[in-house]
């Protein structure tokens, strides 16, 4: 599908994406002044950068915002073509994704009171483009339809995954024009692994893929009534945007706000409000959260024994292996290994086995702290 079929950039259309988080369990790479999502381990390519195209036909270039912690903000700007100072919402300090997502509605409705917003995460690898534009569309024709409607997006699971949210999908959304939207029935959290089986089987139940679309408006007001001291709180940083005073209003305000996520603090309690209608919109794309080492290595190309590089590298006898390097001249040779990853950069190199890979945010926090 083009862009030409999508209703394309509409006039108050906007997009937030959540680029917070150091991403430890990519070390040595990612590190405290250089997280994952400003890496370019995509063919020169950042996550941020990915996630900016994603946008193309959809968003205008002027109303897409960024929100990542204040030290990045030249390198935000820097990755992001088009993104205006403006457009950062730097945080003092990480305070989770409701404030994130409520940082964004404020300003927005300060800006334009009839703002609608899609919430993007800055970790994931989605494909093919033309499938997540058509769906992020229809969620924009929802809440530009209706603004007390929040729209999710789920991903059909591909195996029984105990550390993703799901939403359960109800009936579908009246109305001709939005076939392949439902009303969503129900959140749950990191469920067991009995119950991650059973929603495998399950032709409704989808993985929460953590990107969102709402009407600034109406996520000022779901703030309000779940969580009004923090609403309180963004309301001030919402007026003071753009002022002299806007930097020293955050620093004072937004260390002080409850840290909870968006799921828990404003989807699951929306979901059981009359006065807001969730729908969900399933996405039948390849999604794949680029968390660790050997998420990473599923971007790469494998040789015919499983290898996987975007370095130099000589084999005898190994398979399943991971080397990445950010020095092109540097080689990585191997005897004998199997299922190991290796990570070599300039002052670090790490060295672990695959299925061992998710303790390398523990590795992490045990380095000297020049290297973390």
């Amino acid at each position: 599908m083009s862009n030409s079929q999508v209703s394309g950039e509409g006039a108050h259309r906007y997009a937030m994406i959540m680029a917070g988080g150091s991403g430890t369990r990519l070390w040595p790479m990612s590190r405290a002044n250089r997280p994952k999502q400003l890496l370019p381990l995509f063919g020169g390519r950042t996550l941020l950068q990915i996630s900016g195209d994603r946008l193309e036909g959809l968003v205008a270039k002027d109303r897409r915002l960024v929100c990542a912690s204040r030290g990045y903000e030249a390198d935000v700007l820097a990755s992001i073509a088009g993104l205006s100072k403006a457009n950062f919402l730097g945080e003092p300090v990480g305070r989770d994704t409701l404030n994130a997502v409520g940082f964004a509605a404020a300003v927005l409705v300060a800006r334009n009171p009839d703002a609608v917003f899609a919430v993007l995460t800055s970790d994931h690898i989605i494909e093919p483009q033309e499938i997540f534009a058509q769906k992020l569309d229809l969620g924009f024709r929802l809440v530009e339809a209706d603004p007390k409607r929040m729209v999710t997006f789920s991903i059909t699971p591909t195996h029984a995954a105990t550390g993703y949210g799901y939403v359960e999908r109800g009936d579908g959304i009246e109305g001709g024009k939005f076939e392949g939207a439902f009303r969503a029935k129900r959140f749950v959290e990191k469920p067991d692994e009995a119950r991650a089986s059973e929603y495998l089987k399950s032709a409704d139940f989808g993985w929460n893929s953590g990107t969102f679309v709402f009407h600034a408006r109406t996520v000022m007001n779901a703030i309000g009534w779940f969580q009004p001291a923090t609403a309180a709180g963004l309301a001030r940083i919402g007026a003071a945007w753009g002022t002299p005073s806007a930097a020293k209003v955050v620093d004072e305000v937004y260390p002080t706000l409850a840290k909870t996520s968006v799921d828990y603090a404003m989807m699951e309690p929306a979901s059981r409000d009359a006065r807001i209608q969730i729908c969900v919109v399933p996405m039948p794309v390849s999604w794949r959260d680029v968390g660790s080492w050997p998420a990473y290595s599923e971007t790469l190309s494998a040789d015919g024994y499983g290898n996987r590089t975007n370095a130099q590298v000589a084999h005898i006898d190994s398979k399943d292996v991971v080397v990445v390097s950010d020095d092109p001249k540097h080689l990585v040779a191997t005897i004998g290994l199997e299922g190991i990853v290796v990570v070599h950069t300039r002052d670090a190199t790490l060295i672990c086995r695959a299925d061992q890979a998710e303790r390398v945010k523990d590795l992490a926090g045990r380095v000297p702290p020049h290297l973390r």
